[in-house]
């Protein structure tokens, strides 16, 4: 029997996935990457929402690499079952949304993967680099496009060709990251954000998730056609119900940062 390399647990409607390779930094391996996919696909089925994390001291340190190398070099890699970055595809445009609770080493394939979620918090310990420029070899679970798209082609460069480390604030400032919590809060937060993004409608959820980078790589014409195509899609008797709840004061209003007034 294979080792566990990717936890599980289901809190309500929020899957929480845990990297758990902690001795190896939660380096990506082919066995971490067919267990972790199991897991994405499990969320899809039963949960609303998922929580990605890494057990241990980071995130994860990124690929394997004296794994990586022992394929290349036995020519075994192009004969996996699924290219490397599947489970992260299904992350990043699969059925549920998923949030990313990062700390220490967030690096190279770790990076990618935590790009992959749609949103990440970061507590104050994690770091972020693309050390691939020095191994090299070139990003490969997507990267080039997930997260040029977060924090620009040029910083991307800039970390791939110099080996520049961004703290939490400053994948902050460059959009790597949505939130910076205090040392060992990250997955406390995640989870609060999940749960929030549970009480959503499901069909919404999806919309956001899966609509909106595909109508980024649109015209402007073609992107408005297919958002009132995809508003049209989300429309329910669920929504009905949201409304009148709302109309009828029963809903939770909208509040400024700060708690003053509401909507």
């Amino acid at each position: 029997m294979s080792k566990e390399v990717v936890s599980y647990e289901l809190d309500g409607d929020v899957a929480i996935i845990g990297l758990n390779r902690p001795e190896k930094r939660n380096a990506f391996n082919d066995e971490l990457h067919k267990q972790l996919h199991t897991a994405v696909m499990r969320a899809g089925e039963e949960a609303r929402c998922g929580v990605l994390f890494g057990h241990g001291e980071c995130f994860s340190g990124g690929l394997d690499l004296a794994y990586a190398a022992s394929m290349w070099e036995s020519g075994q890699d192009h004969k996996l079952p699924y290219p490397r970055n599947y489970d992260t595809e299904l992350i990043a445009r699969g059925r549920i949304p998923f949030v990313s609770a990062l700390h220490g080493a967030t690096i190279g394939g770790g990076f990618e993967a935590a790009a992959s979620t749609h949103i990440r918090v970061a507590d104050e310990t994690a770091f972020f680099a693309l050390p691939e420029g020095q191994r090299g070899i070139f990003v490969g679970g997507a990267g080039s496009v997930r997260i040029s798209r977060l924090i620009g082609t040029a910083l991307m460069t800039d970390l791939m060709l110099t080996g520049r480390v961004l703290n939490a604030d400053e994948a902050l400032r460059f959009n790597a990251v949505q939130y910076v919590v205090p040392k060992g809060q990250a997955l406390e937060k995640a989870v609060t954000l999940a749960r929030r993004i549970c009480a959503n409608a499901p069909l919404t959820n999806f919309a956001i998730t899966n609509a909106l980078p595909r109508i980024r790589d649109m015209s402007y014409d073609d992107g408005i056609f297919v958002e009132r195509l995809v508003s049209e899609y989300t429309l329910s008797p669920e929504t009905t119900a949201r409304l009148s709840e709302f109309l009828n004061k029963k809903a939770a209003p909208i509040k400024a940062p700060g708690g003053e007034g509401a909507l």
